[in-house]
């Protein structure tokens, strides 16, 4: 397996393992609390970071359709995302408000082993070729958005993105991995 999938795998289940840890530490009380520098809570801005593995499984067939197009009708298509970019950062808002009431601290850990487990399951099927694929994302929408990105970058995305947000998390953070030694 190639190095890059490695991490990714690596990544998605030390993402999932903080979550669990998140979840599993927190009281109830400390859910509620504001997070720092958003205006969610902890346990919205926790399903806020689980949504960021949702959205990279819907944007993954997007990417094979939008890849086949012609070059200017993908920069077109990435401009007329950009434009809708306030209605999006409202239902961004919005939807993790209301999301974490189904997704709330008892679902959101099965919903991430879930939707990790079909990415690995995507991402064990793709060849050096296919991870190259590139098409360009609405820069406006997520700092971790470019343009030209590659289907390999957007199955680095959701972990780039949660661990931002995890840095905004008001809860105590998960001990660190400990390190291999050599031998």
């Amino acid at each position: 397996m190639d190095p890059l999938q490695e991490k990714i795998i690596v990544d998605y289940r030390r993402a999932v393992a903080d979550l669990e840890y998140f979840l599993g530490q927190a009281t109830p009380a400390e859910l509620q609390n504001q997070s720092a520098g958003t205006k969610w809570t902890n346990e919205e801005l926790l399903f806020h970071m689980v949504f960021g593995f949702m959205v990279t499984r819907t944007l993954l067939p997007l990417v094979r359709v939008v890849t086949k197009l012609p070059r200017s009708w993908r920069k077109g298509f990435a401009r007329l995302l950009n434009a809708g970019t306030i209605p999006f950062d409202i239902a961004n808002y919005w939807g993790s408000k209301l999301a974490r009431r189904v997704y709330n601290r008892h679902r959101m850990a099965t919903k991430l082993i879930k939707t990790t487990q079909s990415l690995l399951k995507q991402l064990g099927a793709e060849t050096p070729v296919s991870l190259t694929q590139e098409m360009d994302f609405p820069t406006r929408w997520d700092p971790f958005f470019h343009t030209g990105m590659t289907l390999a970058e957007l199955y680095t995305y959701p972990t780039l993105h949660f661990d931002f947000h995890a840095r905004q998390l008001t809860l105590n953070t998960p001990p660190a991995p400990p390190h291999s030694q050599s031998r």
